[in-house]
């Protein structure tokens, strides 16, 4: 919630500002933080629909509603953010006006680096509680929470986007040439483009299926076929419900004598499974005998 109103408050001093200076790449950046705010908006509203009980039409529960908002998150971001930066500064490319009072920008972009700076900074915080060894780039692509990696890119293209404007602004009213101006506009524009496109391709993995972290998958592997009463694991699949819903396939051949022992085998199996990963699981354990022809 904090960072939907400090985003508000932000958007609202750039468009000041742009109104005092007439600045395109103040214009595009307040257009920005307007996006950014109805952002976490979406994010809010994902991970409240997530909540929902499961119902007959959705058994598994509504946890990829979290996938679906963050999608549309990259949505907004591309047609809002983007395509608008890239056209207001054409605009201004074709239609150019000088700069007035750029203090009034510096001052505006000042600030707004400084409070963007101090959001990422909890955001990388919050991450690196979950990012392990994995590098950044790694972590955005396997990470199964969205809300992090999104606002990861959202505040890391915030203060990418300010020193464009920033740029662009200082160039401007230095040369009296309103051509730097606009051409930050358009820079914002196409980075907002590639953020977009990359949070986009991410929420569609997600929203397609992911598998569990090779690590979970290695651990339920390893409890599996470590297992006593377990002769062989025929094969394991595993698909994410949600960020924290994780649904487990296993075909596996058992070494018990009797139906009561299989019952035994699978229940004590399946709460080993739940113990060894962190995700709530829905688990399915078929047995079944080992048939090398069909590998």
């Amino acid at each position: 919630m904090a960072a939907f109103f400090a985003n508000l408050g932000i958007a609202i001093a750039k468009f000041a500002a742009f109104a005092i200076t007439g600045a395109a790449s103040l214009l595009a950046e307040a257009v920005h933080s307007c996006a950014d705010t109805g952002n976490q908006g979406l994010l809010f509203l994902g991970g409240h629909k997530a909540k929902k009980n499961p119902s007959k039409e959705h058994p598994f529960g509504y946890g990829r509603e979290r996938f679906f908002w963050s999608f549309v998150v990259a949505l907004v971001l591309f047609s809002l953010g983007s395509l608008f930066a890239i056209y207001e500064g054409i605009t201004k490319l074709s239609d150019p006006h000088p700069i007035e009072d750029p203090t009034v920008a510096f001052v505006v972009l000042g600030l707004a680096i400084v409070l963007e700076g101090l959001s990422l900074r909890t955001a990388r915080r919050e991450a690196n509680a979950e990012r392990g060894g994995r590098s950044w780039w790694r972590f955005i692509e396997s990470a199964k929470s969205p809300e992090l990696p999104v606002v990861l890119l959202e505040d890391f293209g915030a203060i990418v986007g300010l020193l464009i404007a920033l740029a662009g602004v200082g160039l401007s009213a230095m040369t009296g040439n309103s051509l730097y101006d606009a051409l930050g506009s358009i820079g914002i524009g196409l980075l907002l483009g590639v953020i977009a496109i990359v949070l986009a391709t991410e929420m569609k993995s997600l929203l397609i299926g992911e598998s569990a972290t090779e690590q979970e998958v290695a651990a339920i592997d390893l409890v599996i076929t470590q297992d006593l009463a377990v002769r062989k694991l025929i094969f394991l699949r595993t698909q994410h419900l949600g960020p924290e819903e994780l649904l487990v396939a296993a075909k596996v051949e058992f070494n018990s004598e009797s139906v009561g022992q299989l019952i035994g085998a699978i229940n004590t199996l399946e709460a080993s499974i739940r113990k060894a990963v962190n995700s709530t699981c829905v688990i399915f354990i078929e047995p079944d005998v080992y048939r090398p022809e069909l590998d």
